[in-house]
């Protein structure tokens, strides 16, 4: 959800060329965290009062004023079409974006839908962290459980936070690849949830162009949708055709960026 801030994170903006060898699976984040273990005991929702204090106030006093900035002033950050999802705001809804952005992506999705509460499925580093790991639950991150009983509390913590009428936010390509202009595949397990959940799909797609008196880029983020699943196919099928028509919508978004800032050059694997 909020990446940890390290003297390594400058390292991302010197890259000018990146080697990749499996665009699933790999993953170019400077930022290292050791995990913790995301099962049984884990507390994926609590109702308290306190919790609530807490979360309005890390998420709405602290984090949302911060985004804001961040993203305006550091990232020039434009959105197209954020309409759309103003009409939703009395339902819960899930929303997929690319993930090219260390700090980026955990700030941009609360940008979209002001002043909807936005849940965002996060690795397990992301609750990991020494004193931040402790906070960005407060901040909406909801970690991939390991096994089965963590992966039961895992889902109805979605449900409950799609019934209070929130956006989960899914990077259905899981890994981090910074300035990153294209769309890598990923799979449809994800979207399982609305279609379960018989929900709204959205997709936003973070492209990079050029400015006028700036070599830096600034981030346009295109928000497209509501996407819903064929009735006439059978569950797998369903989550298929979802996940195909987001993957070519947010391909055909991506040709809108026209900087790239880090060049990525697949390996070629040799035959010994």
């Amino acid at each position: 959800m909020v990446p940890t801030y390290t003297n390594k994170e400058e390292i991302v903006d010197k890259r000018k060329v990146i080697y990749y060898e499996d665009e699933l699976n790999d993953e170019f984040s400077v930022t290292q965290i050791t995990p913790k273990k995301i099962d049984e005991n884990y507390v994926y929702y609590n109702p308290s009062i306190w919790k609530r204090i807490t979360h309005f106030f890390w998420y709405r006093v602290v984090f949302t004023p911060i985004a804001f900035f961040h993203t305006k002033l550091v990232l020039h950050h434009k959105i197209v079409n954020k309409k759309l999802l103003k009409k939703f705001k009395n339902t819960g809804y899930f929303i997929y974006g690319n993930h090219t952005n260390d700090i980026g992506d955990a700030f941009m999705p609360n940008m979209l839908n002001i002043p909807k509460d936005n849940y965002m499925i996060v690795h397990p580093n992301n609750v990991s962290m020494p004193f931040l790991g402790r906070i960005t639950p407060s901040l909406g991150a909801i970690p991939l459980p390991e096994g089965k009983t963590a992966y039961k509390n895992f889902t109805a913590c979605i449900e409950k936070r799609i019934k209070e009428k929130c956006c989960i936010v899914i990077y259905p390509e899981a890994h981090i690849w910074p300035y990153y202009t294209k769309i890598r595949p990923f799979t449809d397990v994800s979207f399982a949830y609305p279609l379960k959940l018989d929900v709204p799909t959205f997709c936003f797609t973070n492209t990079y162009q050029k400015r006028r008196f700036s070599k830096k880029p600034k981030i346009v983020t295109y928000i497209d949708g509501p996407f819903y699943p064929n009735t006439d196919l059978n569950p797998k099928e369903q989550r298929k055709h979802l996940r195909e028509q987001v993957y070519e919508c947010m391909c055909d978004r991506a040709k809108n960026s026209n900087v790239e800032v880090i060049k990525y050059v697949k390996k070629e694997i040799r035959d010994d």
